[in-house]
């Protein structure tokens, strides 16, 4: 079987397992993101050199703890919303310290401190970030989190396509060198557009927000254009360090699930962010 063959199938299979368990229930699409977690933290150790267990373990239960109490217990909103806040705090932090760590041309090993805080913030957290985001205000919105997908699917693809096409000013050679300028603003211009037509026929408009549906997904959109870049980078930063092309193996021609995902979930706690901003504001 040749390579482009294998890549489009299990690319096909990837997305078709994705849109079954996100649209079937929101305890298929809770599962399918608890399995993700459990191979991008299983990636993520061989990648940083630490062993599995605590940290699968670990991880595993944060994840299905924050949903339980946030989704299907009784627990009052201000005591959710003020655990939010703190999780949401904590998960900044370490993705600034992933974008420093990004372009901080000195630091080619990672101490183990700092590992076991990506390990939380840079993995485990944002992926319960995602979670949240597809609840929208109150209810499993299935729609959000299709629409969240295909703003980062387009900006990669664009990004690819006309990087390869125009691009001659290279992003960041050191860390990706097939990465161009031109590339980025294409990604990032379809991105937008996307989030246009999102907004326009895939979600409903929220009723305190139906005036201002459009400018929210256009915003989305430039979140994912520029977060999500930079969490591509952070990915192959620890790549390159690991000496290693890709995560993993469990998706042939595509490599791991954090290959995959490490543009959403870098990008799901900046966009929670932005929910409590507009949230607040209104």
């Amino acid at each position: 079987m040749g390579e482009t063959l294998k890549r489009a199938i299990s690319g096909a299979i990837y997305i078709l397992l994705l849109l079954s368990a996100i649209l079937y229930s929101t305890e298929s699409f809770l599962i399918l993101f608890g399995i993700f977690l459990i191979i991008s933290l299983f990636e993520f150790c061989n990648l940083i050199k630490v062993k599995k267990i605590i940290p699968i373990v670990f991880g595993t239960f944060l994840y299905v703890f924050i949903i339980f109490i946030g989704n299907f217990s009784h627990f009052k909103t201000e005591n959710i919303q003020t655990l939010d806040i703190i999780l949401l705090a904590t998960t900044l932090l370490i993705s600034t310290k992933c974008i420093v760590f990004l372009f901080d041309d000195n630091i080619n090993k990672i101490s183990s401190f700092s590992k076991y805080l990506y390990l939380l913030g840079y993995i485990t957290l944002p992926f319960i970030f995602i979670t949240k985001i597809s609840f929208g205000v109150k209810d499993y919105n299935p729609n959000i989190i299709i629409g969240l997908f295909i703003l980062v699917w387009t900006n990669d693809t664009f990004a690819y396509i006309v990087g390869k096409s125009i691009g001659k000013l290279k992003l960041y050679e050191k860390i990706s060198p097939k990465k161009t300028v031109e590339g980025f603003f294409g990604g990032l211009i379809f991105a937008i557009f996307a989030g246009y037509l999102i907004s326009t026929y895939l979600i409903k408009p929220l009723a305190q927000f139906s005036d201002k549906s459009i400018l929210i997904w256009i915003i989305i959109a430039a979140i994912v254009g520029v977060f999500g870049t930079v969490g591509d980078l952070i990915e192959s930063k620890f790549k390159r360090i690991a000496g290693v092309k890709d995560s993993g193996k469990i998706m042939p021609g595509h490599g791991g699930v954090l290959d995959r995902l490490d543009s959403v979930i870098f990008v799901a706690p900046f966009i929670f962010l932005f929910y409590k901003i507009l949230y607040y504001v209104s």
